[in-house]
């Protein structure tokens, strides 16, 4: 039977997040990538969405590393919640590890987890498998593809990426480490689709930087500057362009202080001495000599620029003095909640600067033309499209296609579909558990459909309590049923019909103790007879929905 490299996404594939990519051959397994994803709106009070790890718990003696491509909360948010689960090794570069270790530290996990940095250019041997490191751009610092090698053959994973010949931290993608390998031979090619629709190029970190002195020259206000906490290159165009013109900078909000000291005590942030100051003493600085850098640009509650906007952040107040920068895209479904953030800023007096009428923001993923060139130096036998919708996939299998790929090598799988990979096929070959585990607070999959589609319900028609007292003796009413309603109606101005429910409800109580002799029925029987009558009632009546809770003491 001829040896097969099995490879499982078990997230990451028809969504954008929750990446995390399963390497099976000769019974060793190393895993790519931990990553969470945002809930949707549909999902009310969930915190985050992990992927189900089933696969990995069941095989977990076979494991023999975590890989981490790059340090953002898709590609490494799951590590904790994983870990507590399947405990292993894990390999990433040194950014990586800082923000990693972050996260551990918060769920007590770091003298459990053993974690190995490397750097581009170095392999790891983890069983079967010898995983080499290729430096990539993207929008941190820090980013790796890889050379995943087997006697199969050997499969780049590109992890996320972009071709940038003018970045930040000089360090441009290795494209010549890629021309060598499809020189000796790739056998799959694993790549990014987030920007398979955009044509071109993607445009150089460098150019928000110019941006970014075209509003600080002149400026008389304070000026805030929120962006993802993450894209420290970002971070540090806003830190230069202080310094350039005589200002202080002060940070805010949790992410961006702990991305800020993780990143300066590992050197990948210059920040000259002097330049730092405490939040709290902002205030007593003149405004044209303040910067503050902050988090928010996401709208996010209880982020600071958020706090900002509805005057509950304890040592910032804007106003008509101050210059508001978000230098940062939405997010797709957080779209209401910068809109709203930013009328807020507004409502304020803020001078707001966003959207796409400046350059504030570009991406960290790879367009066509990239994604082509990537294509053109490996030259893969086979071909998976990753990081993307159905369409992104699809699009980027067509381009596959035009560079001369026969459409038979080209896989576009599922979450948990098993791709089959030898020396001459590529095929699915049936799949394993995958799906998404919900995260609410300290709770890990214990909100699954059902809960959910209760707080649906109950957020989009709210609740009707029935509370039922009935005597312990015969099982007669000892009082009117009591009607409590939550998110329906306010009782105070809908007395009519809070009586009409307490009728309806007594009524099915006592054609329910008819049914059954002298004693009204047990439980759930009672229970169901009263849920069935009121909600008929309420929808005939109101045309609406709620969901309906009887409750039966015996007294």
């Amino acid at each position: 039977m001829a040896e097969k490299l099995k490879i499982i996404p078990l997230g990451g594939l028809n969504e954008i997040g929750k990446n995390l990519t399963v390497y099976e051959y000769g019974g060793d397994i190393i895993v790519v990538d931990c990553g969470m994803a945002f809930p949707g709106d549909d999902m009310y009070g969930i915190d985050m969405v992990i992927p189900d790890v089933t696969y990995l718990v069941k095989n977990a003696q076979r494991i023999r590393g975590l890989f981490i491509t790059h340090g953002h909360e898709d590609h490494i948010g799951a590590i904790p919640y994983v870990l507590r689960q399947v405990n292993m090794p894990i390999f990433c570069t040194r950014l990586t590890a800082g923000l990693i270790k972050l996260k551990l530290e918060e769920h007590g996990l770091v003298r459990q987890t053993k974690i190995t940095t490397m750097e581009a250019g170095q392999t790891a041997k983890a069983g079967k498998f010898e995983v080499e490191f290729i430096h990539v751009n993207h929008s941190i610092a820090d980013s790796a593809a890889f050379a995943i090698r087997t006697k199969m053959g050997t499969v780049i994973h590109t992890g996320d990426f972009k071709i940038d010949s003018t970045p930040i931290d000089g360090k441009i993608i290795d494209l010549g480490r890629f021309g060598e390998l499809g020189k000796q031979g790739v056998l799959a090619l694993l790549c990014d689709s987030t920007n398979v629709e955009r044509t071109g190029y993607t445009q150089s970190e460098r150019s928000v930087g110019r941006t970014f002195d075209q509003l600080f020259a002149g400026c008389d206000k304070r000026i805030i500057v929120t962006t993802f906490a993450s894209n420290i290159h970002r971070v540090q165009q806003a830190i230069d362009m202080a310094v350039k013109y005589g200002r202080k900078v002060a940070v805010t909000g949790r992410s961006m202080e702990n991305i800020v000291k993780v990143c300066m005590e590992l050197g990948y942030m210059n920040v000259p001495k002097n330049t730092l100051i405490d939040v709290a003493k902002a205030k007593g600085l003149p405004k044209e000599k303040v910067v503050i850098i902050t988090t928010g640009s996401q709208g996010e509650e209880m982020s600071a620029l958020y706090r900002m906007a509805y005057s509950t952040h304890k040592q910032v107040e804007v106003g008509y003095g101050d210059r508001i920068i978000i230098s940062a895209s939405a997010i797709p479904g957080n779209e209401n909640s910068v809109s709203a953030v930013v009328n807020e800023l507004f409502r304020k007096g803020c001078d707001v600067v966003y959207g796409n009428a400046w350059h504030l923001h570009v991406s960290g993923h790879a367009c066509q033309e990239e994604l082509k060139i990537i294509h053109a130096l490996t030259r893969p036998k086979f071909f998976i499209p990753l990081h993307g919708e159905q369409r992104m996939l699809q699009i980027h299998s067509e381009l596959a296609q035009s560079l001369g790929l026969d459409a038979r090598n080209v896989v576009i799988a599922e979450n948990g579909s098993v791709i089959e990979v030898t020396g001459k096929s590529i095929k699915l070959g049936g799949s394993v558990p995958a799906g998404q585990v919900l995260v609410d607070g300290y709770g890990v999959g214990d909100v699954g459909a059902v809960v959910l589609r209760d707080r649906k319900h109950l957020a989009e028609d709210g609740m009707v309590v029935v509370n039922i007292n009935l005597s312990a003796h015969d099982g007669a009413l000892l009082s009117p049923p009591d009607i409590i309603t939550r998110g329906f109606i306010y009782v105070k101005e809908s007395e009519d019909l809070i009586q009409e429910l307490q009728d309806v409800a007594a009524d099915a109580v006592a054609k329910n103790r008819r049914g059954r002799g002298r004693r009204s029925g047990e439980g759930n029987d009672l229970r169901s007879a009263v849920k069935s009558a009121v909600s008929s009632y309420l929808y005939k009546t109101t045309r609406r929905n709620p969901m309906v809770l009887p409750i039966v003491n015996e007294l």
